[in-house]
């Protein structure tokens, strides 16, 4: 069977998270709800559900109420392709 290469794409070599898939991410893992985080870090759940589809910037505050309730750095939220070692150690 001959296959046609102009059909197939190039593999990416990396995928880069943004910080809204890695606060969707992080919320799954510990299998929370949106409502749920928001009592975590008082953050109300519209803003989460923004913040998770990259609408709305992240912003220190915000980044740090995360952190606290998923128990892990504030870079991690912030800087996602600087830290995707520390987000896997996290689930």
């Amino acid at each position: 069977m001959k296959t046609d290469k102009t059909n197939y794409k190039p593999a990416k070599q990396h995928t880069i998270l943004t910080t809204g898939e890695v606060i969707k991410m992080l919320r799954e893992l510990k299998g929370w709800t949106q409502e749920e985080l928001s009592k975590y870090c008082a953050i109300n759940a519209k803003n989460i559900s923004m913040l998770e589809n990259d609408k709305l910037e992240i912003g220190k505050k915000r980044a740090e109420q995360l952190a606290k309730a998923f128990n892990v750095h504030p870079a991690i939220i912030m800087f996602p392709e600087y830290e995707s070692k520390e987000i896997q150690k996290a689930a």
